[in-house]
């Protein structure tokens, strides 16, 4: 199961989000390029990135952060998937030429299934879709705007189609270190073939060990943030239990 250590750009800064509250951000790192650094010198494979700005501007604001994450990663050899503003095939493709390995469609993906689709046949295997849901159903505009759309129907549209990932964040408890929706994660990925990653409420260990049990049923991966900038977890020991 892969540990994906997350850094959210606000303003081009590493913040956290409380239950995805623009006005709640905490300020962890003022370089986002050092914070990439600290991370992969603990040993991850992959970082998880998400332009904040740009998920509510519906456009990319945090480029310079983003680039200056993405060499940081490379040069460790570390891969970067990206979210937050990327709404068409032309910004999709400029992140995959410019150091981004796998890109992250959420608004999109409720929006414009289409265009996710044909972005998954332009670029196999590169293209994760984020499914952010608020009580069950699909929320998206940077979770400003909750949908009608249950969770679960959005990803089944996706099945035979190439996605790499569904990354399945529950906004309630994201930020809010409250352990993750580990039940509604676990459905979601026995009811599809995609692998599934969990994000939101990571806080602990047994928090890990919870979803690791899991594996099994389709869950890949695992998305921390807040714990592990406040030292509740610890990087390394947080990885070699994702990796037994």
């Amino acid at each position: 199961m892969i540990l994906f250590p997350a850094i959210d750009l606000k303003k081009g800064v590493c913040v956290r989000l409380y239950k995805g509250d623009m006005d709640k951000a905490t300020v962890f790192n003022q370089d986002p390029a050092a914070q990439a650094r600290d991370f992969t010198a603990c040993g991850c494979h992959w970082l998880h990135v998400v332009d904040l700005d740009g998920a509510f501007a519906g456009r990319p604001v945090n480029a310079e952060a983003v680039s200056a994450v993405s060499v940081a990663a490379g040069g460790a050899g570390v891969l970067v998937q990206l979210g937050g503003g990327i709404r068409d095939l032309d910004t999709v493709a400029f992140w995959l030429e410019h150091g981004v390995e796998r890109v992250i469609l959420g608004t999109a993906a409720l929006n414009d299934p289409g265009m996710v689709k044909q972005a998954c046949a332009d670029h196999p295997g590169r293209i994760t879709v984020g499914i952010d849901a608020r009580n069950g159903y699909v929320a998206v505009e940077g979770w400003a705007e909750t949908s009608n759309v249950v969770a679960q129907d959005l990803a089944c549209k996706f099945e035979d189609c190439g996605v790499a990932a569904i990354i399945y964040t529950d906004i309630d408890r994201d930020g809010a270190l409250a352990g993750p929706n580990v039940k509604a994660t676990t459905a979601l990925a026995h009811a599809i073939s995609i692998p599934v990653i969990a994000s939101g409420g990571v806080s602990s260990m047994d928090d890990l060990r919870a979803l690791k049990e899991q594996e099994k049923s389709g869950i890949a991966g695992v998305i921390a943030g807040r714990a592990l900038y406040d030292g509740r977890l610890d990087l390394k020991e947080a990885l070699a239990l994702m990796e037994e």
